[in-house]
């Protein structure tokens, strides 16, 4: 039988034998917002869908989506600022033009800007290597012009990568990406050039697959972080984890949504004490990458 086909990007490694560590001020469960601001073309290209598209142009789905952020991120911007909750917000660079002010006003509030591409109408890892190349290096350009500095994290439109996805990003000065959902903390990757950590984005606790994918509604969703929060809080006492939650403006936005996201982050935070830390992606990679170099 032939060997089973490896990406060669990191070892095994069970949650169960590593070193013990902890997080900040000696707290154990790192939680996060991954705030996805999107934009997409209008007429073509991808796009998730309220229902099932018809004829181009698609104004039904396509206003959908755009509401998120004419309407949905404003209020999750709201919320945030009510709960006093940080956000790692993941920006597609042509939202500075397609929405001028929406990523600002994140950035004003103090939250991290990472990248996420050009736009949500298209995927990266269907590129050549110098396309690829070219996509990251404009949408990081464009990021760098509007905050004054390059984001050190990436998230692949569409959780897209190629095969030299890492190394791409290792080359462009990257020190973290989300793509890979492969743990509950944070991993190092090889790359030709060196390593990139992988920092944990959820797939589970992401209201795409939940609610676009699986059709699940608020409520549930809303259950499924309390759910998930109460399990991680217990274990972390074990082991340091990450919980990342993943958000859409023009999913959570919604009134009827809203209102359960706002009750499953009350409830971690009413119930977390000194055992939670609020973070973003960026402050777990740095303190990540001081406690465990190697």
């Amino acid at each position: 039988m032939p060997n089973l086909p490896q990406h060669g990007r990191y070892a095994y490694s069970a949650i169960t034998d590593r070193p013990d560590f902890d997080w900040p001020d000696g707290r154990r469960l790192a939680v996060y917002l991954g705030m996805n601001l999107e934009c997409f073309a209008f007429g073509e290209g991808l796009g998730a869908e309220l229902a099932p598209g018809g004829p181009q142009p698609d104004v039904l789905n396509y206003g959908w989506r755009d509401y998120g952020n004419r309407v949905g991120a404003w209020r999750m911007l709201e919320l945030f600022d009510r709960l006093s909750v940080p956000a790692t917000v993941l920006v597609n660079s042509d939202l500075y033009d397609h929405a001028p002010g929406l990523v600002e006003a994140f950035r004003n509030r103090g939250d991290e800007i990472a990248g996420h591409g050009r736009t949500n109408a298209e995927r990266q890892g269907v590129l050549d290597e110098d396309a690829e190349r070219a996509l990251i290096e404009e949408a990081t350009k464009t990021v760098e012009q509007h905050e004054g500095k390059q984001p050190r994290g990436w998230l692949g439109p569409w959780i897209s990568q190629s095969a030299v996805t890492p190394d791409l990003l290792e080359e462009a000065g990257y020190e973290y990406l989300l793509d890979w959902c492969h743990d509950d903390q944070p991993i190092w990757m090889n790359t030709r050039g060196g390593r990139i950590l992988s920092v944990p984005y959820p797939q589970e606790l992401n209201d795409i697959p939940q609610i676009v994918g699986r059709k699940r509604e608020g409520a549930e969703f809303g259950d499924m972080i309390c759910d998930a929060f109460e399990v991680m809080l217990e274990e972390s006492a074990r082991r340091p984890l990450v919980m990342g939650i993943a958000l859409h403006g023009y999913l959570m936005g919604h009134p009827h949504r809203l209102k359960h996201l706002e009750r499953a982050l009350r409830h971690i935070r009413d119930n977390g004490g000194d055992q939670i830390w609020w973070t973003t992606a960026g402050a777990i990679n740095d303190h990540y990458t001081h406690v465990v170099p190697d």
